[in-house]
């Protein structure tokens, strides 16, 4: 049954009066916010004068309680989402800070080893920096510099245990 404009503004202002409260009542005890849950009522009813065409006095309570709850979820929705947004720019920003932070530190360790290498014999230091900066092998080394594989190895055992405990004195 069609009511007319007047008939469905009446009904309109007869269940803002009505249910208000209750439209109230039901957001803040979803969001714990007296403000937000008093905008999403007044939207709630904005929306109902919208369907002033199939409002009748049996579905305006049903009506206004289906399009509240819809709006509620709807900023439900966006806040959550929000948070997690922030959340994550949050957690990335504080990784990005530590990653920052671990680069100073490694940039700082490493120019103490290089430090360290200059006090090495010029043999040893050869062997080290080709193993450690060049990423060679043991025996690339060997070949390379016409050492036998057990002096390569020996001289790499040696010198990272030099740098280890230097770097134990560092930290």
């Amino acid at each position: 049954m069609q009511t007319s404009t007047l008939d469905s503004n009446l009904l309109i202002t007869e269940a803002y009066a009505a249910y208000r409260i209750l439209g109230i009542n039901y957001v803040y005890s979803r969001t714990n916010e007296y403000m937000l849950a008093e905008d999403l009522v007044q939207d709630a009813f904005v929306r109902l004068m919208g369907y002033k065409q199939i409002i009748c006095k049996d579905t305006v309570q049903g009506m206004f309680f289906t399009v509240l709850r819809n709006l509620l979820f709807d900023y439900l929705r966006r806040h959550y989402k929000q948070q997690e947004v922030t959340t994550y720019l949050y957690d990335h920003t504080a990784t990005c800070t530590n990653e920052s932070e671990s680069l100073v530190v490694a940039a700082d360790l490493e120019e103490h080893e290089r430090m360290r290498l200059e006090k090495l014999p010029e043999k040893r230091r050869t062997v080290y920096m080709m193993s450690r900066f060049e990423d060679k092998s043991a025996g690339d080394i060997a070949q390379e510099l016409n050492l036998s594989l057990r002096t390569v190895e020996t001289h790499l055992y040696i010198i990272r245990k030099e740098i280890r405990e230097y770097m134990r004195q560092c930290i």
